[in-house]
């Protein structure tokens, strides 16, 4: 028995002709479905990428008890087991998230693997003077950014593309073991994730007429671009797709040439997708986690019942994936697996679940049945309790600090943590679902997600679910009390929600906070965080309206922002009645006050 999974990183379903798209030129994801089955109602789990990872390899949701961090001591990994039974795992892979604080327990449960550079702002080429960059659309300009420029220097041809590179291993692979038995290869790349830099061949299938500032990468905020500028960005995309896509024909032809359809599984995944200019958002985790970014596509064959060309209507999630390699092979799923294997659900369509959950840490906690959609935010304002559960206290590139640590305490274990007791840490969240409130959509009326319901019953019915689902995954209690749900008795109007907060749903759509609202000088939200904090009565000024968020992964990220652009881009956080308050309380700053 042999598998091979190829997963691209932020891959919209939106733009794949199998789903819809007939404008985007991806003849091999045409190819794809007509050899597999193509899954209708796949969703994600936690978001974004190492929490969609932890998922790949524990086969249980990650986003109710921690955020993005690596994998933990007690956690079960799909390729470690795979191994412990003498399957040989091999994974070929330029996702740079893999090697940064937060991502570097994944790769080392493979038996081998391959890494190659160079994908967004990875530190990859050193170079001392700054690189030249074109004038561009971007407002976080911050140390990956220069070093994307740096990198690109190096990938000025296709074939040293870390994409590329990736594929060449992975197909390295299979011409070395493919008479050999029992081994998984996994073969990810990065792409199409942002920023979408591909070459002239691939752009050339969607000739227009932009010669506006380069965009390329667009700042996870509101859209505040030209049509113009929005329409380039989403062909950009759509060009590294293509070439995503010319990736794949590679493996679907080495399966060809290799005769691999008899004997060898072939999932091909992603882990989540992205708004580009939907619901007038660039990016993903700051709005609620909308249809572009978390319904997924999925691409399945299965040499033993040997489906092709036949779609599958049967919900299924991430969760589902890594139960799906261990039953192929023969062993057995941990109780502590929340997904199930996919072997029947592929061959006709058995449904496997009744709902599907979604999100990220302090973010929307979702549900699906499929057709309806429940985000339910935060019962208050503050996004509170929020709390880390962790033995691996890692952000995304770098440690918890001390002071996030220092309110640590050690408390009892969860059912899935193999009586092992955890530090609870206090949690921040990069944005507050409270702002855009409860949302209830019906994808089979309104499949863009333009008109939230207001139907109590529907509600009730959808809350049931989603608190099911919270019990069944021993979810931490603060998240009920966070949620404004019920941790043990049933679920009642009560504790309804979208009613009642449709006026922050409908104020989340007006316009962002403009420049020109607001007063300007040496200490005022036009200015850099990180040049207020030198300034002992700036930050006195900040640590009043949000300290918390200063000393958490926020005020690490977005040290070089100004306080308009992190409102821009975090939604919530600093509402304009905040922002105002911010604003006037900088003014009264005597400037020629000693420093």
């Amino acid at each position: 028995m042999k598998a091979i999974m190829v997963m691209f990183d932020t891959l919209n379903r939106r733009f794949l002709p199998p789903y819809g798209a007939d404008w985007i030129h991806a003849p091999n994801f045409r190819r794809l479905a007509e050899r597999t089955a193509t899954f209708d109602t796949c969703y994600a789990g936690s978001m974004p990428c190492m929490p969609a990872r932890r998922e790949l390899h524990t086969g249980r949701y990650n986003f109710l008890h921690r955020s993005w961090g690596p994998l933990e001591p007690f956690d079960d990994s799909v390729p470690e087991l795979l191994g412990e039974h003498g399957i040989y795992t091999h994974l070929a892979t330029d996702h740079p998230h893999y090697w940064e604080d937060g991502g570097a327990t994944y790769h080392g449960r493979f038996r081998s693997f391959e890494f190659f550079r160079g994908q967004e702002g990875d530190p990859w080429k050193g170079q001392v003077a700054d690189p030249e960059i074109p004038d561009a659309i971007r407002g976080r300009r911050d140390g990956a950014w220069r070093q994307d420029w740096v990198n690109r220097q190096h990938l000025t041809d296709e074939a040293d593309h870390p994409q590329t590179r990736t594929f060449d291993a992975g197909l390295e692979f299979l011409r070395t073991n493919h008479t050999a038995d029992d081994w998984f290869l996994q073969i990810e790349t990065f792409d199409p994730h942002e920023p979408f830099f591909s070459y002239d061949r691939h752009k050339r299938h969607y000739p227009h007429g932009y010669d506006g500032p380069h965009f390329d990468w667009p700042d996870y905020k509101r859209v505040q671009e030209t049509k113009e500028q929005t329409e380039h960005a989403r062909l950009e995309y759509a060009a590294l797709l293509t070439m995503c896509d010319q990736s794949l024909g590679r493996v679907l032809d080495a399966m060809d040439e290799l005769a691999l359809w008899d004997d060898t599984l072939l999932i091909v995944n992603t882990d989540h997708g992205l708004l580009l200019g939907e619901h007038d958002w660039w990016g993903k985790g700051v709005p609620p986690w909308y249809d572009e970014t978390i319904h997924t596509p999925l691409f399945v064959w299965d040499p033993r019942s040997r489906i092709q060309g036949e779609r599958r209507q049967a919900l299924v999630q991430t969760i589902d994936i890594g139960p799906t390699l261990l039953e192929y092979f023969g062993v057995d799923r941990t109780p502590d697996m929340q997904g199930e294997p996919l072997r029947r659900t592929v061959a006709d369509d058995t449904p496997i679940r009744e709902a599907a959950l979604f999100g990220g840490f302090g973010g929307h906690v979702s549900v699906t049945d499929g057709r309806y959609v429940y985000m339910r935010a935060c019962a208050n304002p503050h996004n509170q309790p929020l709390y880390e559960h962790t033995l691996m206290p890692t952000h995304m590139r770098g440690r918890f600090t001390p002071a996030e640590l220092k309110d640590a305490e050690l408390v009892p274990p969860f059912s899935f943590t193999k009586d092992v007791p955890l530090l609870k840490v206090p949690g921040h969240a990069l944005t507050n679902p409270h702002t855009f409130g409860t949302l209830l959509f019906d994808l089979h009326t309104d499949p863009g997600q333009e008109h939230p319901l207001l139907d109590d019953d529907l509600e009730l019915r959808m809350a049931t679910l989603l608190t099911e689902q919270l019990r069944a995954a021993d979810a931490p209690l603060e998240q009920y009390e966070r949620l404004g749900l019920p941790a043990t008795d049933p679920v009642t109007p009560v504790h309804l929600l979208a009613r009642a907060q449709k006026p922050q749903a409908d104020a989340a759509l007006q316009p962002p906070p403009r420049p020109e609202d607001f007063p300007t000088g040496p200490f005022s939200v036009h200015v850099p965080l990180r040049d207020l904090l030198t300034h002992p009565e700036a930050e006195a000024v900040l640590r009043t309206h949000f300290a918390a968020l200063l000393d958490g992964p926020l005020g690490q990220r977005a040290v070089n922002l100004s306080l308009l652009q992190i409102a821009t881009l975090v939604s919530g956080l600093l509402p304009a009645d905040r922002l105002h308050a911010i604003a006037n309380r900088l003014a009264e700053i005597d400037t020629a006050a000693p420093r």
